[in-house]
């Protein structure tokens, strides 16, 4: 006996079909191969790979993408192809720009389409304006440290000094006062560097080393003017005239 479908079997019909949301967007009735297939199962036999030619000045390159990606995803893929880095790339679809967040099979991507890839102008030029600034940055560092070497040198002199006066020898004021110049020309030149960032708190520590060497020398003249001069005088032996041995006087 037929039994004529009523109404409560409309909807468990309708209850028992399973229904997913696009990347687009869009909600569709969920394909499945077999009655039997799994949810995952089902999900994996939508998932269509596309072969797509990606155009890239004079080069040409095919690349094998799920449709299901965005054009953020596929800029990471052309990557490793152009070395090209995602943020500097523009991907342009029947002469339209796509932006990062669009799927390829939304905006209708099948196999063997073509997609342009451009280089981002304003992305070159903040690569050129971050190599000017490393390379000025780069300079900087190395005057600085050259710089430093040199403050080293004149750190050991002052050093030398301090110690001869701590032994109670004099200096010669000429030796200190020429030191002091030497420092405070190394001072210009510290003041003269154009820092900016990390580099003033190099370019600071210098001139407070200049500034501190400095002080110690003029600590040190005043304790070189106390110290005495010490006279060193020499003293003369005399020798009388030896006895003359008896074998030598000849006949």
């Amino acid at each position: 006996m037929w039994r004529k479908k009523g109404s409560g079997d409309d909807e468990a019909t309708a209850e028992s079909v399973a229904w997913e949301r696009r990347p687009g967007g869009m909600l569709v009735q969920k394909r499945c191969s077999t009655s039997g297939d799994s949810p995952a199962a089902a999900s994996a036999s939508m998932t269509t790979v596309v072969r797509v030619r990606v155009v890239y000045g004079a080069a040409r390159h095919e690349v094998s993408v799920s449709s299901q990606v965005t054009f953020g995803e596929l800029k990471k893929v052309l990557a490793g192809y152009t070395g090209l880095q995602p943020a500097d790339q523009r991907l342009l679809y029947k002469a339209k720009e796509r932006g990062n967040s669009e799927y390829l099979d939304t905006c209708g991507v099948k196999n063997r389409s073509k997609i342009v890839l451009m280089e981002d102008v304003s992305s070159v030029e903040r690569r050129y304006l971050e190599r000017r600034r490393m390379a000025k940055m780069e300079s900087i560092n190395r005057a600085i440290s050259d710089t430093s070497m040199e403050i080293d040198k004149l750190g050991d002199q002052v050093a030398a000094i301090d110690e001869t006066i701590s032994k109670g020898k004099k200096v010669a004021d000429e030796q200190i006062s020429t030191l002091v110049e030497v420092l405070m020309r190394q001072a210009i030149v510290v003041e003269g560097i154009p820092a900016e960032g990390e580099a003033v708190f190099k370019k600071t520590l210098q001139a407070k080393r200049v500034q501190k060497f400095v002080e110690t020398l003029d600590a040190l003249k005043v304790s070189n003017d106390r110290v005495k001069p010490v006279f060193v005088s020499t003293k003369w032996e005399i020798f009388e005239n030896p006895t003359t041995n008896p074998w030598e006087f000849f006949d």
